[in-house]
């Protein structure tokens, strides 16, 4: 069973180590100084106080990897319509690509019955490029849960987590989602099969659609958005226009607002992905996390004002920091 791993960075590498690590044939995608490293010394990884050191097989292209069993893509979902057509490379037939990426994914409604069956979310999907080159038959979810970091070339520190939630869009257990999950679990990492993979991606998203965003317009660390009574009363408002759009679908809530929120408060002290990036001067992954929500709310007749006004006003935001398109 070939593995690759397209964007081996943290997440990916995290995950590419422990494959390795357990004697799979995983083969890493990376580019720049942190591919040059790789390829020189291996891939270092920092977990629980151990290190554990591998040697996968590190290239610079699609192309060179060659044709693979399974594309496992850590891209943030703003990278993906532009690395497409290297992704395309890797894919034959029965290739399976796991999308572990933040938001709304570009085959939501791949095997999904109702009135939207096979709609296309023109946010994440724009132009249809995705589901062109990369079909949605191909795809299998995947909610990302641990936390990890490049904290130089070649080498990652895993700070907490070790699940992958894997799911078929049609809620099946395909022979395929069966085999890779467990290739993950032999590696060590936890990869339940979930027959409702959006419930468990709308339950994350719930808190990305406005922590992010509002973290990128005020500096706030998740413990003042949480705790400030009027901050967290703005984060119930946006989850709440969310549910209803959710819940519209079909999905179903495990676990109600103020719990979603409270667990975002244990986190404490902590600048979330887009704020980083804010700061950094990279793309913010606007549109997957709260562009797509909105779009959704418009396709099943659910009002949004508050997370229209703050999806206005954190696209400005980006704008002005040439983080996001004029």
């Amino acid at each position: 069973m070939k593995v690759a791993i397209f964007g081996a960075g943290a997440i990916g590498g995290m995950m590419g180590v422990k494959l390795a690590q357990a004697g799979a044939d995983v083969t890493f995608i990376a580019r720049g100084p942190h591919l040059a490293a790789m390829q020189a010394n291996g891939v270092v990884m920092h977990s629980g106080g151990q290190t554990i050191h591998v040697h996968p097989r590190c290239v610079g292209s699609a192309a060179e990897a060659g044709v693979q069993d399974y594309v496992i893509v850590t891209l943030k979902a703003h990278s993906l319509p532009a690395a497409a057509p290297d992704i395309a490379k890797m894919m034959g037939p029965d290739s399976a690509l796991i999308t572990a990426v933040n938001g709304v994914p570009y085959w939501y409604f791949h095997g999904l019955e109702g009135p939207h069956k096979g709609h296309r979310v023109e946010s994440v999907d724009p132009g249809g490029v995705l589901s062109a080159l990369l079909p949605p038959s191909q795809a299998i979810g995947c909610v990302v849960y641990p936390a990890a970091e490049v904290i130089e070339p070649g080498v990652i520190e895993h700070t907490y987590g070790d699940r992958f939630s894997l799911g078929e869009p049609d809620g099946s257990r395909s022979p395929r989602i069966e085999a890779i999950s467990k290739l993950l679990i032999s590696s060590g990492l936890k990869a339940p099969v979930r027959p409702k993979i959006r419930d468990e991606i709308w339950v994350k998203l719930w808190g990305n659609l406005c922590f992010n965003p509002l973290s990128a317009l005020t500096g706030a660390t998740l413990d003042i958005l949480t705790g400030r009574p009027d901050l967290r009363g703005i984060c119930r408002t946006m989850m709440i226009e969310a549910q209803g759009v959710a819940e519209a679908l079909g999905v179903k809530f495990a676990i109600d607002v103020e719990k979603r929120i409270d667990g975002a408060a244990e986190v404490g002290v902590h600048k979330t992905s887009m704020l980083q990036d804010l700061e950094r001067g990279r793309p913010m992954e606007i549109d997957a996390l709260l562009g797509a929500v909105v779009e959704l709310g418009a396709l099943t007749g659910h009002a949004m004002p508050t997370c229209e006004t703050v999806l206005a006003l954190v696209r400005q935001r980006a704008r002005d920091a040439g983080c996001y398109p004029a």
